[in-house]
């Protein structure tokens, strides 16, 4: 599973709709580049057997933080962020 966390932190990226998503989600109103910051602060800190790979999706939880984010294993961009 450490392969999962190096190469995400490396290549992640978004779609312009997913930041609206994340905001909704996350009910707060950041901007692009804060999204993208507490995204990869949040998978920095998080350990990396918390990147669990199911089907075509790794989730990412981070329970510290009470998110858990789901990235398409194939493009390693992000699909969503939920509370948990």
């Amino acid at each position: 599973m450490s392969h999962y966390k190096n190469e995400i932190l490396d290549k992640i990226c978004y779609t312009k709709r997913v930041y609206e998503r994340i905001n909704k989600k996350l009910k707060i109103q950041f901007s692009e580049p804060e999204i993208e910051k507490m995204i990869f602060d949040i998978l920095s800190e998080t350990r990396k057997e918390f990147f669990r790979k199911n089907g075509k999706n790794i989730y990412v939880t981070n329970s510290e933080k009470n998110i858990r984010i789901t990235i398409n294993s194939n493009t390693n961009r992000i699909i969503t962020v939920d509370r948990i």
